[in-house]
Formats: structure tokens, C-alpha cells, sequence
């Protein structure tokens, strides 16, 4: 749970880089999160207001942690746009789905104060 709140703390922080856990925890909990309230909402009476709510307040959260993960894969953070086509959703996804990179130029790797070894 502490990787979502260490998101939410980050609120808008697009410099710097996240780990592959960073993102995919946030993404799941964000996910169980939205599910939830998705099924009840409507069940309480409230309809999709809940969602709404919950989507707005962590879209900017949600766009922050993709640009770092992408940073830590090695790519620019402007690719997150691709997201805005259909496709391109996926595009982003399996983009960060890959490995970290060990090019420093956004940043040192999560964790560490020291650069990474040359490799």
C-alpha cells in the first residue's frame, strides 16, 4: 500500500524515475480502486458520481507515475500522448512494462543516491 500513497505524495511530480513496482502497485490498487467503486456506487444509490470523483482526483497521479516509469525504462515522458489513441494505450503499457534502464539522464535509479556503475 505504501507505493499508492508514495504516488499520491508525488502528486505531480514528473522529473525523476519509478521503479517497476512503484507503478504496477499503484496500478493495481488504482484498478481495485475504481472496480470497487464502479460496483458500489450504483449499488448504494450513488450512480457513477463516485467514479467520476475518484477518476478526476487521480488522473494527474496516474499521468505522473507513467512519465517517471517511462524515464526509468529509458524513454521520454512525452510518450505518454500516445495514450490518447486507443492503441496507443497498450503502446504505453508495454512500454513500461520493460526493464530499467541504466541511462542516468533522468535522474539516478530509485533507491540510490549514487549513479549506477558503468556498465
Amino acid at each position: 500500500m505504501h507505493y499508492y500513497i508514495d504516488v499520491l505524495k508525488k502528486y505531480a511530480t514528473f522529473k525523476g524515475r519509478a521503479t517497476r513496482a512503484e507503478f504496477w502497485m499503484f496500478v493495481l490498487i488504482d484498478t481495485i480502486i475504481t472496480a470497487a467503486l464502479y460496483f458500489g456506487g450504483p449499488a448504494l444509490g450513488l450512480g457513477m458520481t463516485p467514479v467520476l470523483v475518484y477518476t478526476l482526483a487521480t488522473a494527474l497521479p496516474n499521468m505522473a507515475v507513467t512519465v517517471r516509469r517511462l524515464h526509468d525504462t529509458g524513454r521520454s515522458g512525452w510518450n505518454v500522448l500516445w495514450s490518447i489513441i486507443p492503441i496507443g494505450a497498450l503502446a504505453v503499457l508495454i512500454m513500461c512494462a520493460g526493464a530499467s534502464s541504466t541511462d542516468e539522464s533522468y535522474g539516478a535509479y530509485p533507491g540510490t543516491a549514487d549513479p549506477l556503475p558503468a556498465v
